[in-house]
């Protein structure tokens, strides 16, 4: 039996289950260790953001998709790994051996410093698999702020998830609170919103942005919080109430200690097959992993990466020859902007409205539902 370790429950690990449950190796011995039997889809987390599902309608039943598979499943996340002893240390305290593994465990943010006791409530976007909790504690702390007034909401970080997620939460806030006036301000390093699409995405952004009271900052890098509000690399302050932290993507303080290749963001180094530079045997995929050219940290790179990652570790697990994977040159990116509609950007096209919504939305049921049994509890 060749033992094959799954580390994370990320998207591309999805598809490696699947294939084991379509097509059963009994030669492979399979487990997967998770933090949670959950494991949500990051291209339905603004609609439950902006409280159109429920939080389990964006999750993945991974302890149902391990029992079709035949595969093992252990609830505790991975805090350590030996390349030499080939095995990882859980937090639980046991150490799970492999001969072939896979780390699909996302990424994290390194946070700002807070340079004073009087802070805004801070709420991280990452990591993904913690989200719930956090945002949660931040909507009860709203639910105590006195009627009437005005919150200022700032999201540091410009790319297409930082602005959907802002205008979501801003729907979410405006409905449960509708006695508060509600500001948003959006912090962008970039000199543009979406500078890889044309200019009609943009555009379409843009006058979302303003449609949700958001205004823009370019060329502006948040660096620290201070007393009411955030501070920039240039030491200007933009008073904030609640700040959204969804920039500045860094891979889990664990892999440091790890004989792991790592890029200076702290990132697994892997080579076109998806397998860890230097280790034979080992793989990474999703955001956790730094591929040759660097992809933008989008879900969607993960969901095009798991059916090649699940051919090349039943290959390695055979000790047969290993598949590379080609990056997509264009992705379609579908940004909902928190009002029942959408923005679907690819290249220089765009389009926008509530049945690009409705759109997107089939798209991320039929993902999730791919994976879950029928009646999934």
């Amino acid at each position: 039996m060749t033992r094959l370790l799954l580390i994370g429950a990320g998207h591309a690990h999805a598809f490696v289950l699947e294939a084991l449950a379509k097509n059963p190796a009994p030669s492979i011995e399979a487990t997967v260790v998770s933090d949670s039997r959950y494991a949500a889809y990051s291209g339905s987390v603004p609609a439950w953001l902006a409280g159109e599902c429920s939080l389990r309608e964006t999750q993945i039943d991974i302890q149902a998709l391990c029992q079709r598979a035949g595969a093992r499943l252990i609830i505790s996340p991975a805090t350590g790994l030996s390349v030499e002893k080939r095995e990882v240390t859980l937090k639980s305290g046991e150490r799970v051996g492999f001969d072939v593994a896979s780390l699909n465990i996302g990424s994290t943010l390194a946070l700002p410093e807070q340079t004073s006791d009087n802070t805004p409530y801070l709420l991280a976007m990452r990591p993904l698999s913690t989200l719930h909790q956090r945002w949660q504690a931040l909507q009860d702390s709203v639910a105590r702020l006195p009627n009437g007034g005005e919150q200022r909401v700032v999201s540091v970080g410009g790319g297409a998830a930082g602005c959907e997620t802002l205008m979501s939460v801003l729907a979410q806030l405006r409905q449960k609170r509708p006695d508060i006036t509600w500001r948003g301000e959006l912090l962008s390093a970039a000199d543009a919103l979406l500078p890889e699409a044309g200019w009609l995405p943009r555009g379409l952004l843009q006058r979302a942005l303003r449609r949700a009271n958001i205004t823009v900052h370019h060329r502006v890098r948040g660096r620290a919080l201070s007393a009411g509000g955030v501070l920039d690399t240039a030491g200007r302050c933009y008073p904030a109430d609640i700040v959204l932290w969804a920039t500045g993507a860094v891979g889990h303080p664990w892999l440091v200690d790890t004989a792991l290749p790592l890029d200076a963001n702290g990132f697994i180094q892997v080579t076109k097959t998806l397998e860890v530079q230097g280790i034979p045997g080992l793989f990474a995929a999703g955001d956790c992993a730094a591929f040759e050219p660097p992809l933008p940290n989008a879900g969607v790179y993960a969901v095009r990466m798991g059916p090649l990652l699940a051919d090349n570790l039943r290959a390695a697990c055979r000790g047969e020859s290993l598949a590379k994977w080609q990056p997509p040159k264009r992705v379609l990116a579908l940004i909902g902007t928190g009002d029942g509609r959408a923005i679907a950007s690819r290249g220089a096209l765009g389009f926008s409205g509530k049945w690009v919504w409705r759109w997107k939305k089939r798209i991320d049921a039929r993902f999730i539902a791919r994976f879950n049994p029928p009646f999934s509890d």
